[in-house]
């Protein structure tokens, strides 16, 4: 199982990008890699379909308990739908990100991603953007 780098942008709490080159600190990367223990040690006895179902619904159940102690209960229902918009952007995000890492990494086409523009933008090279950009070179 591949271990996660701290070369990730983070995004602020509330859901601000910042500055290029943010890193996450090493202790998040130290959270990140006991979970995926766990989660790869629970899916060799219980398959991994059923554990990434478990996976998210105990990060959906988490994450509203946390939104339920943060805010203000009074701020609650009006803050009920940014919240969700937030967490279903960042986890999206971060589900195209590690396909466009993995399909990278194991050389499989996982299709366009979301964040080419982006990608372009900061001259990242990954997926069908290198592919282009080799046969771009090729042809010149």
């Amino acid at each position: 199982m591949a271990e996660e780098t701290n070369q990730q942008p983070q995004q602020t709490q509330d859901g601000a990008q910042p500055q290029a080159g943010t890193q996450f600190p090493p202790e998040f990367f130290e959270c990140v890699n006991e979970y995926l223990e766990l989660t790869h040690k629970q899916s060799q006895k219980y398959g991994e379909r059923n554990i990434s179902l478990a996976v998210l619904f105990a990060a959906a159940r988490f994450n509203a308990h946390v939104f339920l102690t943060l805010v203000k209960p009074i701020d609650a229902a009006n803050e009920r739908k940014p919240f969700l918009d937030y967490m279903t952007t960042m986890y999206r995000r971060m589900l195209n990100e590690h396909l466009d890492g993995f399909g990278e990494e194991r050389g499989i086409d996982v299709g366009d991603s979301e964040l080419a523009d982006e990608y372009r933008a900061a001259g990242i090279k990954i997926g069908r953007l290198k592919q282009d950009a080799e046969t771009a070179a090729a042809n010149q």
